[in-house]
């Protein structure tokens, strides 16, 4: 039986199915959920002059944040109509998986729920998964969530 359930969101349609469904497993458990928002630290990858003088990172973060913000409502609203306790935190970092591992660990979370493109062969190697990264550097047990064919 699950006690705290994270489950990381960007926003996409995929994965507000896996917010979906990860909230729903939360109510049948009789557990509380913390829905995650991790926002890419693009200030450390940015790299040459040109693209320095082009880039505005007050008005970068303002923009992610309310990103984060309406991502995270969602979250809470869908929560909510299912009568399922939910946090939310955000966090900025370079990798999306470690964050996503790292606040597991950090709100004592017995369950990742997360989405997955299901991608394979070269698609797979070369855009790689932020899930399959999770399954691999996670000790905490991880749901994996896929779309329907």
């Amino acid at each position: 039986m699950f006690k705290h359930i994270l489950i990381p969101t960007d926003g996409s349609k995929l994965s507000e199915a896996a917010l979906r469904a990860g909230i729903q497993l939360a109510k049948e458990q009789g557990a509380q959920v913390t829905a995650l928002y991790v926002m890419p630290d693009y200030s450390a990858m940015i790299y040459g002059a040109e693209v320095l003088t082009a880039y505005n990172a007050s008005e970068f973060d303002k923009s992610t944040q309310r990103e984060a913000d309406k991502v995270l409502q969602t979250a809470i609203d869908i929560a909510q109509a299912e009568g399922v306790q939910c946090k939310t935190a955000r966090v900025t970092n370079v990798s999306v998986h470690l964050a996503i591992v790292k606040q597991a660990q950090d709100s004592q979370c017995d369950l990742i729920c997360m989405a997955s493109h299901g991608r394979k062969g070269i698609a797979g190697i070369l855009l790689g998964s932020e899930t399959q990264r999770v399954l691999v550097n996670s000790n905490i047990p991880v749901l994996v969530h896929r779309p329907l064919a």
